[in-house]
């Protein structure tokens, strides 16, 4: 009874598994134009368990360090997002930041717009599901500034989570 109960469990805890990654795949269709980010979506190798395959699905269709340090690249640019940027790839913490400090642009840290913009290497933390960048911007009287640019991992479709301003 307990071996039958427990496969039980286990054929169950599988399905949700499978439908919740493909509930996750299944993205709707964007009218806005998207990031230079490219991915194959890796099926689960075959003959993996429901769970690790699950699993498996989930990480591998999490952004890597190139795909985030492309899209901060895609996303600052030379002077910094735009409008449509600014809409549709910053999340809902970023937002609510913006309209809490008006006359300040938190995605840069600033309130003029640089020269140019770095995105220095990518750092991602699979376990904290983030990955992150230093963002380095160049201002007309020669001088600069830095602060960190953060993505979520399994944000669909990629986004800029969170930045923290240096001191």
């Amino acid at each position: 009874m307990l071996r039958r109960t427990t496969r039980t469990i286990r054929t169950t805890v599988a399905a949700v598994c499978a439908a919740g990654a493909l509930a996750l795949t299944a993205a709707p269709a964007q009218a806005t134009a998207s990031p230079p980010v490219t991915r194959a979506d890796a099926p689960a190798a075959a003959g993996t368990s429901g769970s690790f395959a699950a699993h498996t699905a989930a990480v591998a269709d999490r952004h890597t360090g190139p795909e985030i340090h492309r899209f901060l690249r895609w996303f600052y640019g030379q002077h910094g997002p735009d409008e449509q940027q600014r809409e549709h790839f910053v999340s809902d913490l970023l937002k609510r930041k913006q309209a809490e400090n008006p006359g300040y642009d938190v995605l840069l840290c600033a309130q003029n717009t640089p020269r140019r913009i770095d995105v220095g290497p990518v750092t991602d933390a699979q376990s904290a599901g983030v990955g992150w960048a230093t963002v380095t911007a160049h201002w007309s009287d020669g001088t600069t500034s830095a602060f960190t640019a953060y993505v979520a991992l399994d944000s669909h479709p990629i986004e800029l989570h969170d930045v923290v301003c240096g001191q």
